[in-house]
């Protein structure tokens, strides 16, 4: 098995780099997912599963971040091709413009944001049948595996990540789809993964990691569950359509997964072309 693409994204839900190598630490990839769009407002994060138009930006970083500087400067491409840098006066309101709220770029904090709860009277399950673009007679995902602070924030303490650091997906996952669906393009851009991994063999192969080590190099991860899909994946931006049947597929052929969640047991480098081994 061999690592063939990785990727960060500087700002969460928004389009980010293909990289060749990355330094990796508890935190995952080094400046990934280091930036956020806030409402000033209600103080909450802006996602692609609210304000779709953020996957439409692009983010890139103007120097490189360090460990001591996770969230280093960054440009912000918008839909209209404008390009804004991080402290340019103008990004705020071009921000709010996008997401169409008083909102503004915040780096990682240690002030946690508390996930902003549903309003009195609610249908719970039809929120979150809106929210994992289920349909009446399909399975909502366990809730309970993902960790305990992800159900209480809006991320993880001092990350902006949804749920763990690492995020990693097969080229077998994705064609395994593509040949369920011809029609739709389950382009890995969809998916956000941080890892993509030639794996060998065919379908879903790396549900069978969840629970055991995978070691790149010097690097061990732990992967720990696999990836509920939400309708973020179904969003149009770039050259790809706006397509609800990517979820249905999804939904039909793996349960409405798609790759696997890791944390960092070791860090160190990782490379494209690298070999990836899984252990017990």
């Amino acid at each position: 098995m061999k690592i063939t693409d990785l990727y960060r994204y500087p700002v969460k839900s928004m389009g980010g780099e293909a990289l060749q190598s990355s330094a990796l630490d508890q935190w995952g990839l080094l400046g990934d997912r280091v930036w956020a769009v806030k409402d000033r407002d209600r103080a909450s994060i802006q996602v692609g599963k609210k304000s779709a138009t953020l996957m439409q930006c692009r983010a890139r970083f103007v120097s490189e971040p360090t460990a001591a500087n996770r969230s280093a400067p960054i440009s912000i491409r918008f839909p209209d091709q404008v390009e804004l840098k991080n402290g340019d006066p103008a990004i705020g309101a071009k921000l709010s413009t996008v997401v169409g709220l008083p909102a503004e770029l915040t780096p990682i904090t240690a002030e946690p944001f508390r996930r902003e709860p549903p309003p009195p009277g609610t249908d719970m399950e039809a929120y979150l049948r809106a929210m994992f673009a289920r349909n009446a007679d399909e399975p909502l995902p366990d809730l309970s595996v993902f960790p305990q602070e992800v159900m209480a924030y809006e991320a993880p303490p001092g990350t902006w990540f949804d749920a763990l650091p690492i995020l990693l997906m097969t080229i077998q996952g994705l064609d395994a789809l593509t040949k369920a669906r011809s029609e739709s393009r389950f382009d890995v851009r969809r998916f956000r993964p941080n890892i993509l991994i030639d794996a060998g063999g065919e379908g879903f192969v790396e549900n069978q990691w969840v629970g055991k080590t995978m070691r790149i190099g010097d690097v061990q991860l732990g992967i720990e569950m696999a990836c509920p899909r939400c309708i973020m994946t179904t969003h149009g931006f770039d050259d790809l359509p706006k397509d609800s049947k990517i979820m249905r597929a999804l939904v039909q052929q793996n349960g409405g997964n798609a790759g696997v969640y890791a944390r960092v047991i070791k860090g160190g480098t990782i490379r494209t072309g690298d070999t990836c081994i899984i252990g017990s």
